[in-house]
């Protein structure tokens, strides 16, 4: 998959806590995010779990969908993943990457 601008849904796990993300390279960011590569939010709250994805023609309409969904309140965010993945599937295995094992969170139980 070639370079493009996209956004991104990570979840801990079916209904559980969210992250949007926005990156020109929607395979680079899964591999960091997974391997922990950069400590933050979805380390210590381990989500790994893609669940959505949008790709776009250019950064700067990404960065405003982003900006867009981080606005929108929970169930509309739930909505939206549950339109076109209602099960909650790890969209990464697609692309290439194992399944996720496990949605323990990495800040206690």
């Amino acid at each position: 998959m070639a370079r493009q601008a996209c956004i991104y849904i990570l979840a801990s796990g079916h209904y559980g806590t969210l992250y949007i993300g926005v990156t020109s390279n929607i395979l680079a960011r899964i591999h960091q995010h997974r391997t922990c590569a950069t400590p933050g939010f979805t380390t210590r709250h381990g989500v790994f779990r893609l669940v959505r994805f949008e790709m776009f023609d250019d950064m700067p309409s990404a960065i405003g969908r982003e900006k867009q969904l981080k606005r929108w309140h929970r169930p509309w965010k739930i909505n939206l993943i549950e339109s076109d993945n209602p099960h909650w599937e790890d969209l990464a295995v697609a692309l290439g990457f194992d399944p996720m094992r496990s949605t323990t969170r990495m800040d206690g139980p």
